[in-house]
């Protein structure tokens, strides 16, 4: 997440990125209390409830009950994948959309919000735009939260003075990361992977760009994305189907039906490996190594998932932290995960090591990655990582929000409705001999982006040093 907003909640700036610390107002203690009650009201599988609302807006609903309140999430395919020629447009679109919406300004929305309790938050990510509302269900509290999301989702006015203040947050977060070995590392990172594929684009843009747009540019990405048929409405909370359906009707017709966005293009696999250093007056390095990796719906999903746990996904008890922390001590965390998006998301390995032990880890990660491809987990292992993954599952579950992010991601990627029913006997199904041949399909240790941030001299370049993806 690149950028979060909350208009019920007092905001002063982070240090270490572009998000913003909270801090409850006095108005929604006792909202906030009740939230953390959510845990033990969550079901376990919740039943999915689908539908299209007349305008084209695709709707996934889940009844809870439990407690009176409901979570609303719109979801476009507005995210930076979408910035085109304006890099940084759909992050200072999403940012401006609660700063002023029909007769009402930026105070008046977070005003009458505060009122009655609500929380409206705005998000930006590479695939993904977000507006989520959570508010009671009591009828005079929820009718002025919806009115206020009618007129954020319909009628954002997007004023200059607010676009100002925005762009100049931006290019503050700009020149923090400017500054931080691990931003610098996954900005080199992402460029290397996907050259000129749209996910290259950086979400808060470049001094340039953000230098460049204008209203009209924000107008423009909204009038073609925040659309009805670009959208996704993901519903949890106490209401029946009926009531479910009016709202979505209600809110999706803010909206003008528009047109779905065209596919993304395909991400080619690397053609060689690409290794880079950037000099940073730091006393560690940072390393980013991986190459594309899956896509979500991916039928290699589950044994990739489920043999990267083991490799490095659960943490100190992974072999890469064994390996390369608990063996050696050469770095605190190392770790390796896969982002599945829409188009192969980045599959990646990491560490923070000491600058003069750089060369020795990378060269333990590389090792370690190489030999997890050619023999996959042991049988222990791999009976240990699916009771991790099995156990923590319902955690996923356990507030009416994590239940509508994970509606959201179903719908968005269009996954089967029964995905969260079925998800732990899937990983239960995956053999060591399917990890295997999926990592030795999919992971190509000879062909890997390897980026280091840190001080002292470049490394040593075992791997051949150039433009490794076909999409450049």
């Amino acid at each position: 997440m690149f950028q979060t907003r909350s208009q019920t909640i007092a905001r002063r700036p982070c240090l270490r990125s572009f998000f913003f610390c909270a801090r409850p107002a006095p108005a929604v203690l006792a909202f906030l209390i009740l939230s953390l009650l959510l845990g033990s009201a969550a079901l376990a599988t919740p039943s999915i409830q689908h539908w299209t609302t007349q305008n084209g807006a695709r709707v996934y609903f889940v009844a809870a009950p439990e407690l009176p309140m409901v979570d609303v999430q719109f979801i476009f395919d507005a995210g930076s994948a979408r910035d085109g020629g304006h890099p940084g447009v759909a992050l200072l679109t999403s940012a401006l959309l609660d700063q002023g919406a029909g007769e009402l300004d930026a105070d008046a929305i977070a005003e009458r919000l505060e009122s009655v309790g609500a929380r409206l938050s705005t998000s930006s990510h590479r695939d993904m735009a977000v507006i989520s509302l959570r508010s009671l269900t009591e009828a005079q509290l929820l009718e002025p939260a919806l009115e206020v999301l009618e007129l954020v989702l319909g009628q954002p006015t997007f004023p200059q003075a607010a676009l100002e203040r925005e762009r100049k947050r931006m290019q503050v977060a700009l020149q923090a990361q400017a500054q931080s070995p691990g931003d610098l590392a996954e900005k080199a990172f992402f460029a290397a992977l996907y050259g000129e594929h749209p996910y290259a684009s950086p979400p808060l843009g470049t001094e340039e760009s953000l230098a460049r747009l204008t209203r009209e540019d924000v107008l423009r990405h909204h009038g073609r994305y925040y659309v009805a048929r670009n959208a996704l409405v993901a519903i949890v909370g106490a209401l029946d189907r009926k009531a479910a359906e009016a709202l979505a009707a209600r809110l999706a017709g803010a909206l003008p039906e528009g047109a779905k966005a065209p596919p993304l293009p395909p991400v080619r696999p690397l053609d060689q490996p690409v290794t880079r250093h950037i000099d940073h007056p730091s006393t560690q390095t940072h390393v980013r190594m991986g190459q594309p990796g899956m896509k979500r719906g991916d039928p290699d999903y589950f044994p990739l998932y489920v043999g990267n746990h083991v490799l490095g996904g659960s943490g100190l008890v992974s072999r890469i932290s064994e390996e390369i922390r608990e063996k050696r001590g050469l770095a605190y965390s190392a770790y390796s995960y896969f982002m599945p998006m829409r188009e192969l998301g980045p599959y990646t390995l990491g560490l923070q090591t000491r600058n003069d032990q750089t060369e020795e880890a990378l060269a333990v990660l590389r090792r370690t990655l190489k030999e997890f491809v050619a023999e996959g987990p042991s049988e222990e292992e791999l009976r240990a990582s699916k009771r991790n993954i099995t156990g923590g599952f319902p955690l996923r579950l356990s507030s009416n929000a994590k239940i509508a992010s994970n509606l959201a991601m179903i719908g968005f990627y269009e996954l089967p409705l029964d995905y969260l029913e079925t998800f732990n006997s899937r990983v239960e199904a995956v053999t060591r001999e399917q990890i295997v041949a999926a990592f030795q399909r999919r992971i190509h240790p000879e062909r890997m982006v390897t980026i280091t941030v840190g001080g002292g001299a470049a490394l040593a370049q075992p791997e051949r040093s150039g433009t490794g993806n076909g999409n450049r």
